[in-house]
Parts: C-alpha cells; structure tokens; sequence
C-alpha cells in the first residue's frame, strides 16, 4: 500500500473513530437508573481490585512474617483480615457484574426501543428501496437481513460495549491511584514506580487494542450485516433457488462473505494478542522496577524485611484491574462502527410526518385521489402522472396494469406509507397528509400480496385488527374466507399456532387468515393487492366472494392481474404509463 493510500486509510480510521465515539455518546446518554447501575458498578469493581490487592499484600506479609516464626496470636488479626478480603473480593466481583449488566440491558432495551420506532415509519415505504435525502444525495434501500443485523448483532455489540468497555477505564483509574497511594504508604519511592507502571499500561493497551482493531471493527459490522442479509434471504427462497439450480451459486456468494468476515474477526484477534502481549510486557516490568527500588530500601533499612513481599503482591493484584482494558480497548473500536451503524437509522427521518395539530378525518365521505404524481427520487420518471380515483363505500373497484406500473404504489399512499409531490388524497375532503397516521391506517387497511403472519396463534393473528373482538366475531371472519371448517377441525382449534411468517399453514391458508383479519378489521376502506395470488380457481372463487361481500358496506380497491376480479368489480381501472383507464366491467377483458 502507498504512503498516500495509508495516510487516507489512517484519516479514514481517525474520522471513524471520532464518529464512532460521538454516535456511541449519543446512544449512550443514560437514564437515572442506569446512571446509578454504572456507578454502583464502577464503586463495586474497585472495592474488587482493592480487596484483591488487600488480599496479596497481606498474604505476603503473612507468609513472610510467618517465615520467622512469631507467637500464633501475632498473627490472628492478619489471618482473619486474608479471610475477609476473600470474601469480601468475590462478593464485590459478583455484585459489580450484577450491576454492570444490569445497566447495560437497561440501556440496551431503550436503544432497541428507540431503534424499532424509529424504523417503523420508514420500513413500509423508504427504507427498503432506493432514496433521496432532502440535500439531493441517493441513499440505497436497506435490505431486510441487514435491518436484522443491525436489530440484533450491532445492538448486541454495544450492550457488551457498555458492559465490558465503560466500567473497566474508570475502575482502572480508582485502582491506579489507590495501589500507587498503598505502595507510596509502604515505600514513598515505590508509590511512583506503580503509578507510572499501571498508567501506561491502563494507556497503552486500550489504545493499541483500540487502533489495531478500528480498522476491522469498521469493516465487521457491515460483513457481518451483509453476510446475515445473504443467509436470510437464501434460506428464505431455498425451494426456488433449489427449482432453478441457483443454490451453488448462492452459497458461494454466502462462503465469500464467511472468508471476508472471518478475516476481519482474526485482525481482531491479532490486536487482542498483541495488547495482552504488551500488558504482560508492562506488569513485568513494573514488578522488576519495584524489585530494584525495594531490595536496596531493605539493605538500608528503611523498608522492613516482611513488606517486601507485601508491596511486590500489591502491585501483582493491581494490575488485575488493567487486562480488561486492552478488551474494552477493542470494543471501542469495534462497537463505534455499530454504533455509527444505529446512529444513522436513529438520525433518519420519515419524510411522511404527522403535523403539529393534526385534523381529525371524518367519519363520512369517499376516498379520494385527486391528480397524484409520485416518483421515488428526482432523477426517476414520474411513476404516476395526474392520478385520479374515487372509492365510495359500498362499491368495489378493480385495478389492473402490468408489473412495475405504480400499482402497489398507489395502494402505499392511500394509507399514507408514500405522500405525493404533487396532487393530494382525501377523505371526506380532508387531505390525508393533515391527519395523523394512526387515524389514517384506522380507516383505511392494505392487505398486501404477502401479508405477514405473527409466530403466534391464529387467534392473536386475528385479534391485531381489532383487539376487543369476542369469539363469535371471530368465526364469523374465518367463515367469510372459507377457513373456519379447517380450523375447528384442528385440536388447537384458534390457538393453533401458526409459526414464523406462517409457515406452519399452507399459501392459501395464511393468505385467508391476512384476509380475515382484513374483515375482522372496523376499517371503512379495505385495498387488497393481488389476494387471488397462487389461488386455484375454486378458492379464488370463495375468495371473491368475501370480498364482494365486504364492499356491501365498505369501499373497496381491489389490485389483481385475474379477470375475475374486474368482472365482479362495479368499475374497472387499468394503469397505465402512469396515467388511469376507465372501462366497464364488460370491456375489463379488452382493457387486459
């Protein structure tokens, strides 16, 4: 590598670091209770050292003094003071742990909590697909394993970060003053030598684990994220990769990713190497410099002979405080680029937001399109060029156009997961991007092509549409899809669960249960995107037949490629070049 590509690469580093630091600071901003976790954790992991410390200096001084065989009750008082800072040792090590993660989970469920309501406006319509910021830049779409990634891995980093990483710097600090102000009591000369011993070590071996592992800590998370972002969707599309002979191909691309990761995880355990490595080497020295200042201290008589092995165990027990800080060294420079990672979601903002004083919408009224335009991006065509629509309670409107025409986009910005550039939808005449989001989705519910199911029972499934609905309600729902037979005749009956996505059901059952939570649902407008999707002709049929029932009371926008679907339909629309067609049931089929 040239002179000018390491420079780069080390500003590239510096900058990281200093990013890394602040997005960790802004993370971390505790709360009261965790405040006082961390702090009672720092309070009981240097009443450790110093008991650990206390332990080795009296056991020194113990053996030595029993070396010259003194009367046994000259000894009693020391004997019951090794007992004591056993005890107290492995009382105070617990209770600092106990602490420490104590703090730590605390702050890692509010991350988590901030981190999901931060991605939960902008999942539905920005964060998976391409983007533009408010300054004009492109930000590609986040692919749904890395969400996962940065959920689980880059959260779980930090909470160890703030296990391991915050406490063990200023416990090192109380132990470094304590053990040179011990040793200083027991030889003045020798209160120097320890602090500078355990102060360049509690410098030195942070840093350098902290320098040598930025660089792969930076370059861990995204491997990681990206290699969990692979597995994810090829174990999701196994079969399909299995059907077209594509499964070799994957899973090279998956091994790839393994060796890359794998080796930014072996730089990382070069730096935790070399930093114990440079600790031992430090600890060693400091042990050889106390030697050299005692032995002439106790020809001179001015260190007594017992005390001698006193001072080198304090020193030895010391530095217990100092290896986890080539570890917390390491973590600081890994987690700062997790923690860059949360802090650009955390930074991000939905560009549909809720006004400072919402309109309520009201409980009458048609919903309506009135000359949308919408594109993803400025440098994109327009996707919808002068849309317009009207959906009336108790009628049904088909849908239709090819692949990538802006259907499902129109279904986003009727619940308001897109907002238009130009144009406005409104119900009852109120423009939706007035209301607040909440009232928005209340009155009007998508079920898209690949409704998710929750790993938990059917009944929970059903009741998220409406949490106060009793079991005749239901059945009732299950009955209008078609499925209730099937479900009672399983012994779990609505508690059978369905499993993750729903894949203990088949495709058309868990696409009847979407459906049945979509009528369960008190919503006025109900906008189905493709339900006869995979569907033989007798269970489209059945299908149908719920959903034309539901627009007896209901408005009703009804997205599908099936020609069935406008021939039940009372208007049929195709889009078009971004632009609507109107016809009549009858000319659906000429339309297509």
């Amino acid at each position: 590598m040239s002179a000018q590509a390491q420079g780069a690469a080390a500003s590239d580093d510096r900058a990281g670091l200093r990013g890394g630091v602040r997005a960790l600071a802004v993370l971390g901003r505790a709360g009261g209770g965790e405040r006082r976790a961390f702090a009672l954790a720092v309070l009981l992991g240097f009443g450790a050292v110093a008991s650990s410390a206390a332990l080795l200096a009296t056991s020194g001084y113990l053996i030595s003094k029993a070396a010259q065989r003194p009367p046994i009750l000259s000894l009693l008082v020391v004997i019951v003071a090794v007992r004591t800072f056993a005890l107290a040792r492995a009382l105070m090590r617990y209770g600092e742990r106990l602490a420490a993660h104590d703090g730590a989970l605390r702050m890692m469920a509010r991350v988590r909590v901030r981190f999901f309501e931060r991605l939960a406006p902008l999942v539905p319509g920005e964060l998976l697909r391409a983007s533009v910021d408010p300054d004009g830049r492109r930000r590609e779409g986040t692919r749904a394993g890395e969400l996962l990634g940065r959920f689980l891995s880059d959260v779980d980093a930090l909470q160890e970060l703030y296990a391991r990483g915050i406490a063990p710097p200023l416990i090192a600090a109380l132990a470094t003053a304590g053990a040179a102000l011990g040793a200083y009591l027991i030889l003045p000369a020798a209160g120097p030598a320890v602090f500078a011993g355990m102060a360049l070590a509690s410098l030195l071996a942070p840093a350098g684990g902290m320098l040598l592992s930025t660089r792969a800590g930076r370059r861990e998370a995204p491997a990681r994220g990206a290699l969990l972002a692979e597995l994810l969707e090829t174990l999701q599309g196994a079969p399909e990769l299995a059907l077209a002979g594509r499964s070799q191909e994957r899973l090279a691309a998956i091994s790839a990713l393994d060796r890359a990761l794998a080796g930014h995880l072996r730089r990382d355990g070069l730096a935790a190497g070399l930093a114990a490595a440079l600790l031992s080497l430090i600890g060693g020295a400091t042990i050889l410099a106390l030697v050299l200042i005692g032995v002439p201290a106790l020809r001179s008589g001015a260190l007594a002979p017992v005390m001698l092995a006193a001072l080198i165990f304090l020193a030895i027990a010391a530095f217990e405080a100092v290896p986890p800080l080539a570890d917390a060294g390491r973590r600081l420079g890994a987690g700062s680029a997790s923690a860059q990672r949360l802090h650009e979601l955390l930074r991000r903002r939905s560009t549909v937001r809720d006004r400072a004083r919402p309109a309520p919408l009201p409980d009458q009224g048609e919903l309506v399109m009135e000359d949308v335009f919408f594109r993803y991006s400025p440098a994109d065509r327009w996707l919808l060029e002068g849309v317009s629509m009207q959906i009336e309670p108790g009628r049904l409107i088909a849908l239709s156009g090819p692949s990538g025409a802006g259907k499902s986009t129109i279904a986003q910005l009727l619940v308001r997961f897109l907002d238009p550039q130009h144009g406005a939808v409104r119900i009852g005449g109120v423009d939706l991007r007035e209301a607040r989001q909440e009232q928005v989705r209340s009155m009007i519910v998508l079920i898209e092509q690949q409704a998710h199911l929750f790993n938990t029972s059917i009944r929970k499934n059903l009741l998220i549409a409406r949490p106060s609905a009793g079991e005749r309600e239901l059945w009732e729902a299950l009955e209008q899809v078609g499925i209730a037979d099937f479900i009672a005749a399983q012994p779990q009956g609505l508690e059978l669960m369905v499993g993750e996505g729903g894949e203990a059901l088949s495709g058309g059952e868990r696409r009847r249960i979407a459906l049945a939570r979509a009528f369960l649902s008190p919503a006025r407008f109900l906008i189905f995107d493709e339900p006869t999707a995979h569907l033989d002709h007798a269970s489209a049929q059945s299908v149908l037949d719920a959903i034309e029932a539901a627009a007896a009371e209901r408005g009703v926008l009804l997205i599908s490629h099936e020609q069935l679907a406008g021939e039940r339909a009372q208007e049929a629309l195709e889009l078009r070049s971004g632009q609507i067609l109107r016809a009549t049931p009858d000319q659906y089929t000429a339309l297509r």
